[in-house]
């Protein structure tokens, strides 16, 4: 019996110790040189990783990776565009669950910095910002504009519900929120800064707010009374003199995004840098005391619709690709590469004598997948839902669709030859008279016009036009509606009387196929099943396909596009089954595909002509 209450009082002991740790009120301050943890400096090793671009089984994993490199913080933007897809309809389930990602950190021994902006730009669809704000008439984001600052508001309140009691400041891991994104880079309106600052607040936001932006912006970016802190700057010197220029001459000193290298877009060359470009400056950074943030530590995938894109006066319409590997330290499948286990190096010597690494968890398990043949397809064109019908083209935001696709039909009542011009043309256009298509457009080719020939006096003139993301940076954040944005004309005259068929494909459930049916020049939705005895992950084998969307067990894995540099798809091995398991394809320019294969590794560096 003694032995009995022994134990009994051991494990009440035990547990009693393990709340009480995970219970230990904790402080984060800043002196005039450093961050202050529990009134001790404290020097932030931190990695980006977003909780968006991993699937949620993978989470806990992905964390022990960045724990045994040697970081002791995770920073991550919040995404307002999956919080609230649509206006006033929230969502912080499965993987939108930030919530739990930021507990999960906090088990595997890891501190979070929180980037809830609202804008986060991040290679993301609109910067982040829910397409449903293009329809608010007359609203300007990052602005004073009322109508912004009101659902501005009513969001950045809705994640201090589930994110403020996680600061620790309020026993929490949360060490640091950020205001805004590099706002200096886009305006330099103090009053605005100054209410985002009271915002959050508002929202329980109570603990240690900042700023961060690149060089040139720094001045324009930053809130008096906050911890400025700088952007893609690594020389040890720079940093103090900019930080210190703007925080009454002292630190503590904060690389809030140090790039490890870069993102990808369509029809470009992967970005790859050595690590030994990097190793010195992280090293006289890390041997200077200076706080940094890796941005990425992992990029992860950007699945379904959500990437973004590029545009300027100088340069063309650049969307990014489903891949956001960006050569970073752990890749796409969170596997440790060769600038991961060097960055590793270089972070242990700079750790206190008595911290030593975790062993670096065994790389996952990839496979290769035999030949899947999708014998079951569809047209798209039987598909179409009801359609909405209009004098003059809807955008996709004027039929309340987010992403995907919108298929324009109108009647051509005469029979010659000439010119059609799509005005606003939003992305990716394939035309087709009588349902077989005559030719295709590119936003970014700047390809908005063909010449046709109508053999006869009335035909059905179709054009399915493809959302390929919303532009994330810089100022044209406010012209980013989508579809036919203006008007079609044929020979110099308007055509009218359009039907808009929906296409978001939200949900791939809906679709009846039919077996070995062949199409031809015509988008196709195809079908196939194949049996795994064991699970690993794969990436399949896009590269003698055209364009589309995959989706494997009902997740959408994101889009592919022969022109590279991207020829395959990442499958984690958590989104498989033990068993049967179902694929589906949408393939927009080569519906004759219907074989593909899982490989071991990605092919990210391949371009090809279209």
């Amino acid at each position: 019996m003694k032995i009995i209450k022994l134990l009994t009082l051991f494990v009440a002991l035990f547990i009693y110790t393990e709340l009480h740790a995970q219970n230990v009120q904790h402080t984060f301050a800043l002196s005039d040189t450093a961050f202050l943890l529990d009134n001790k400096p404290f020097q932030i090793i931190s990695g980006e990783m977003h909780y968006t671009r991993v699937p949620r089984e993978a989470w806990r994993q992905r964390l022990k990776m960045a724990k045994a490199m040697g970081l002791n913080t995770i920073g991550t933007y919040v995404f307002w565009n999956v919080h609230e897809p649509q206006k006033g309809h929230f969502d912080f389930t499965g993987n939108n669950d930030i919530a739990a990602f930021v507990k999960i950190a906090r088990e595997e021994g890891l501190w979070v910095i929180l980037r809830p902006s609202p804008y986060v730009c991040a290679e993301w669809e609109f910067g982040g910002y829910p397409y449903w704000l293009e329809k608010e008439k007359g609203l300007v984001v990052r602005s004073k504009e009322p109508q912004y600052l009101k659902e501005y508001e009513l969001y950045i309140k809705e994640v201090g519900k589930q994110l403020a009691p996680l600061q620790i400041n309020h026993g929490g891991n949360i060490l640091m929120v950020q205001i805004e994104n590099e706002y200096g880079s886009y305006s330099n309106d103090k009053d605005y800064l100054a209410l985002n600052r009271k915002m959050f607040i508002a929202a329980g936001f109570d603990g240690q707010l900042y700023t961060c932006d690149p060089e040139p912006a720094i001045k324009d970016g930053h809130l008096p009374g906050l911890l400025p802190a700088i952007n893609g700057v690594d020389d040890v010197s720079k940093v103090k003199k900019l930080i210190k220029e703007n925080h009454d001459g002292k630190g503590p000193f904060f690389i809030a995004e140090w790039y490890p290298a870069w993102f990808d877009w369509w029809e470009t060359k992967h970005h790859t840098v050595p690590a030994e470009k990097y190793l010195p400056k992280l090293d006289s950074v890390l041997g200077a005391g200076l706080s940094i943030n890796m941005y990425m530590f992992h990029g992860g995938t950007t699945r379904g619709f959500m990437n973004g894109a590029n545009y300027n006066d100088s340069s063309p319409f650049e969307p990014q690709i489903s891949s956001y590997d960006y050569d970073a330290p752990l890749d796409e499948a969170g596997n440790a590469t060769d600038k991961y286990m060097k960055f590793r190096e270089v972070i242990r010597k700079h750790l206190p004598p008595s911290q030593t690494l975790p062993e670096v968890p065994a790389a996952k398990a990839a496979m290769e997948l035999p030949a899947i043949k999708l014998l079951q397809s569809t047209s798209l064109f039987n598909v179409l839902p009801a359609p909405k019908l209009n004098k003059t083209p809807l955008t996709f935001e004027d039929v309340n669709q987010a992403y995907g696709f919108v298929l324009y039909r109108t009647t051509i009542n005469n029979s010659k030859k000439g010119l059609l011009k799509i005005n606003g043309l939003r992305d990716y256009g394939i035309v087709f008279i009588d349902g077989k298509r005559i030719g295709v457009l590119d936003r970014r080719l700047k390809q908005d016009s063909l010449f046709i020939n109508v053999s006869k006096n009335k035909v059905q003139l179709d054009i399915l036009v493809e959302n390929l993301g919303r532009i994330n940076f810089g100022p044209y954040l406010l012209q980013n509606t989508k579809g036919i944005t203006d008007k079609v004309l044929f020979d110099g005259i308007e055509l009218k009387n359009w039907q808009m068929f929906s296409l978001p494909f939200d949900d791939i459930n809906k679709i009846t196929y039919q077996p070995g049916k062949s199409l031809e020049n015509v988008p196709a939705i195809k079908t196939g099943h194949f049996k795994l005895d064991t699970l690993a992950d794969t990436y399949l084998d896009m590269s003698k396909w055209g364009k589309g969307v995959i989706w494997v067990n009902g997740h959408n894995l994101g889009r592919y596009w022969n022109i590279g540099p991207q020829q395959t798809i990442y499958l984690p091995a958590e989104w498989l089954k033990h068993g049967d398991n179902k694929i589906e394809v949408l393939e927009l320019i080569k519906p004759e595909q219907n074989i593909i294969s899982g490989l071991k590794k990605p092919i990210l560096d391949s371009l090809q002509q279209e």
